[in-house]
Order: structure tokens, then C-alpha cells, then sequence
């Protein structure tokens, strides 16, 4: 299957809309391996450098003497760095090919299919995370990611568009749900520069 033919409906057909092609995906798996495992555990360098990047004077993610005797036990990680751990190494060559995208995708996606009928322009709307525990030094950090929904096309000041919102589930070695990240965008088609 391709961005240009259409999956088959649930009831065995062929879906013929482009409300339904979008539909079909809703659930469906982002990227080709459908999620991925940290390459590197939860590590002290990786943390230092992030509150350093935000100026996060909490002791608790660098000094091991006050984390210790805090209520984690520890040092922790920022829980923003959640992405972090599971984010693909990107691979240079070809990025500007793929749109800027990081990583080579096989074509199957909603992001595909949207670009496909014309809605070229991409602008991230919001991003929502729920934290359910801190994650401590050594922990290996696991995520899959799927498309939650897609809306009908709106007219915005950019173009008529499709907010496209994909759920990323963050679990630990033992399986247990760390948190969440709901990441949404507007899929647009680029009106005449005003």
C-alpha cells in the first residue's frame, strides 16, 4: 500500500474518500517499526547538558549529595527530557530529500498522504506531555507512537488544513507506562504570500 492507493475499509473494501483514507490511519502506528527503544540509558552527561540548555538549577537532576535525599532517592531526569531518550539518530545525508525529516520513512504515512493532496505547509500547533513517574539514572526507555486523530479540514489564515494529533507512549524495562506525549500539527495547503 502507498499514499496513493487507498487502505482497505474494515469491512473489507476498498475505502474511496479522502475522509476515509485519513480515518483508516487513525491508531495506526507512526513510522515504519512502530516504536523504539532508547540507544543509551538514562545517563548523568545527557541530563547535565539539558539543564544547563534551560538554565534548571534543580539539584535534584546534578547533585547527587541532595538527590539523595530527596523523596526520589536520586538523581532524576528533567521529565521534559521524556522525547529525549527515544529520539532516532538522525541521519544527515539526504535530510533536505525527506523534507527535513530525520530519518528515512516508507511512504505509508498520514504526513504522505496529506502532502500527496496538496497540503504541503507544516506548522507544530502544541505539545502536551503527562508525566507519570521521574525516570532514575540507568533506566532504558521504550515508545511507540500513534496517530490519535485527524480533523476535518478547517480554514485557517494559512490555508484550508488538517490538525493531525499522534499520541507517544513512554514505558520503562518492566513495561510501565512513564508518560505520554501528544504532539499536534497542522497539515496546510500555503495560500499566496499576502
Amino acid at each position: 500500500m502507498t499514499a496513493s492507493t487507498p487502505p482497505p475499509s474494515p469491512d473489507g473494501g476498498v475505502t474511496t474518500t479522502f475522509r476515509e483514507r485519513l480515518d483508516a490511519l487513525i491508531g495506526a502506528p507512526v513510522g515504519s517499526t512502530g516504536g523504539s527503544t532508547a540507544p543509551d540509558p538514562v545517563n548523568q552527561p545527557m541530563i547535565r547538558h539539558w539543564a544547563a540548555a534551560f538554565e534548571d538549577d534543580n539539584p535534584v537532576y546534578t547533585r547527587p549529595d541532595i538527590a539523595a535525599s530527596s523523596r526520589f532517592g536520586g538523581i532524576v531526569a528533567p521529565p521534559l527530557m521524556l522525547q529525549t531518550w527515544t529520539m532516532a539518530t538522525p541521519r544527515i545525508t539526504g535530510i533536505a530529500e525527506r523534507g527535513g525529516s530525520p530519518v528515512e520513512s516508507d511512504g505509508n504515512s498520514v504526513l504522505a498522504m496529506l502532502d500527496e493532496a496538496g497540503f504541503l505547509g507544516t506548522l507544530a500547533s502544541n505539545s502536551e506531555f503527562e508525566i507519570e513517574r521521574y525516570l532514575h539514572l540507568g533506566e532504558i526507555v521504550s515508545s511507540r507512537t500513534v496517530i490519535e486523530s485527524i480533523s476535518d479540514e478547517k480554514l485557517t489564515r494559512l490555508g484550508p488544513g488538517h490538525f493531525v494529533t499522534w499520541v507517544t507512549t513512554y514505558r520503562d524495562e518492566a513495561d510501565g507506562v512513564v508518560g505520554r506525549q501528544r504532539f499536534r500539527i497542522l497539515k496546510f495547503k500555503p495560500g499566496p504570500a499576502a
